[in-house]
C-alpha cells in the first residue's frame, strides 16, 4: 500500500484548474508533492487510482504533448479517455457552452478543454459539474506551466529564489502561465521582450498580488541582456502562436533581438539551464547549440507533462487522499 496524498488540509476534489492564479501557495505546493510522488511510484497499486473514471477531452486546436499526455496519464491510472477534435468539438459554435458542458457532465468525471478564447470556456466550467481542466487558451496555459516549474524543483530543489526569464512574446499563455507559477512559489520572473510584446501593466500587478505573500516578483525588460545577467533558467517559446499566422513576419523581425543564441545564454549564472514548452523553431528563437545542449531540459519538461497530468487528474477527480489501494 503507498500512502500518496496530498497535505491533509488541502482538498481539491472537484475544483476546476483554469488559471493558475486560483490556486494559493498551499494548493500549488501539494500538487507538486503529489506529481513528485506519482512519478517516483511505479508500484501496481498506483494503477487503479482512476478505476471505472472517464476523461473527456474537447480540443479546438492541434496538440501532441497535451493530448497524448493526458491519455497516457488517465489510462495509466486505470482510467478511460475519450477525444473529440476540430468540428466535432466547437465550444459556443455547435451548441452553447452551458448545454455541452451540463450534458457531459452527466457522461464523464471530468473534462479537459483546448480551446481558442478563454471566455467560452469559463462558461463551460462554471456549468459543469465536474473539474474542467484548461488544456490551453489565448490567455492561459497552466497545465504546461506546471510540468515547468515541476521541472525546475528537480534540478534546482525549489522554484523560491530562482530567477527566471522569459524572452520573447511576452504577452502570450505560456508567458503568463510560467510567471503566475513561478511567482506563486517564490521565485523572480524577468520578461525581455520589445515595448509591443510587453505584459500588460494588469498583468503584472496581478503578478505582483500572488507573489506579494511568497516573495515572489515579476519585472519586464525591454534589453534582453539586462534580463539575463544571473539568470538560472532562460525560457522562450515560438514567436507566433497557433491562429496568428498572419503576423510571423512581423513578429520575426520585432522579437529578433530577443533569440536565445549561445551569445545571449552566456550572460546568464554558469549553471543556468534552458526551457522551451515545444514544439521549436532551431534557428528562430533559439540556437539549436542551445536547445540541444547540455544544459537544456526540454525533454525533462515534456516528459514531466505526464507526471503533472496524473497529480492533476487525482487531485481534482479523487479526495486525494489516504492510502491508495
Amino acid at each position: 500500500m503507498i500512502a500518496t496524498r496530498l497535505a491533509p488540509h488541502v482538498n481539491l476534489q472537484g475544483r476546476n484548474f483554469l488559471d493558475l492564479a486560483e490556486l494559493d501557495p498551499t494548493e500549488f505546493h501539494a500538487l507538486l508533492r503529489l506529481a513528485r510522488e506519482l512519478k517516483g511510484d511505479a508500484s501496481v497499486a498506483t494503477r487503479s487510482l482512476l478505476r471505472g473514471r472517464t476523461l473527456a477531452m474537447l480540443f479546438e486546436k492541434p496538440s501532441l504533448r497535451t493530448r497524448v499526455s493526458f491519455e497516457v496519464a488517465v489510462t495509466s491510472l486505470g482510467g478511460q479517455a475519450l477525444f473529440a477534435s476540430g468540428s466535432e468539438m466547437l465550444v459556443g459554435t455547435r451548441e452553447s457552452p452551458e448545454d455541452a458542458a451540463r450534458v457531459l457532465s452527466r457522461y464523464v468525471d471530468a473534462v479537459v478543454v483546448r480551446t481558442h478564447e478563454h471566455e467560452p470556456l469559463e462558461r463551460f466550467a462554471a456549468a459543469a459539474s465536474v473539474p474542467v481542466i484548461n488544456g490551453l487558451s489565448a490567455l492561459y496555459h497552466p497545465c504546461q506551466a506546471f510540468a515547468d516549474v515541476l521541472t525546475m524543483e528537480e534540478r534546482f530543489g525549489s522554484v523560491e529564489g530562482l530567477r527566471v526569464v522569459y524572452l520573447g512574446d511576452a504577452r502570450n499563455n505560456v508567458a503568463t502561465s510560467l510567471a503566475q507559477a513561478v511567482v506563486l512559489l517564490g521565485g523572480s520572473m524577468r520578461f525581455a521582450a520589445p515595448l509591443s510584446h510587453r505584459p500588460s501593466e494588469a498583468t503584472l500587478e496581478r503578478l505582483a498580488e500572488l507573489g506579494a505573500s511568497t516573495g515572489g516578483r515579476a519585472r519586464a525588460f525591454t534589453d534582453p541582456v539586462r534580463a539575463l545577467r544571473g539568470a538560472d533558467v532562460v525560457y522562450t517559446d515560438v514567436w507566433t502562436s497557433m491562429g496568428e499566422e498572419h503576423l510571423h513576419e512581423r513578429n520575426a523581425a520585432m522579437l529578433l533581438p530577443y533569440a536565445v543564441t549561445e551569445r545571449s545564454f552566456a550572460y546568464t549564472a554558469p549553471h543556468a539551464v534552458f526551457m522551451h514548452c515545444l514544439p521549436a523553431h532551431r534557428g528562430q528563437e533559439v540556437a539549436p547549440a542551445v536547445i540541444d545542449g547540455a544544459r537544456s531540459l526540454v525533454f525533462d519538461q515534456a516528459e514531466n507533462r505526464l507526471h503533472a497530468q496524473r497529480a492533476l487528474l487525482v487531485a481534482l477527480i479523487t479526495d486525494g487522499k489516504g492510502t491508495l489501494l
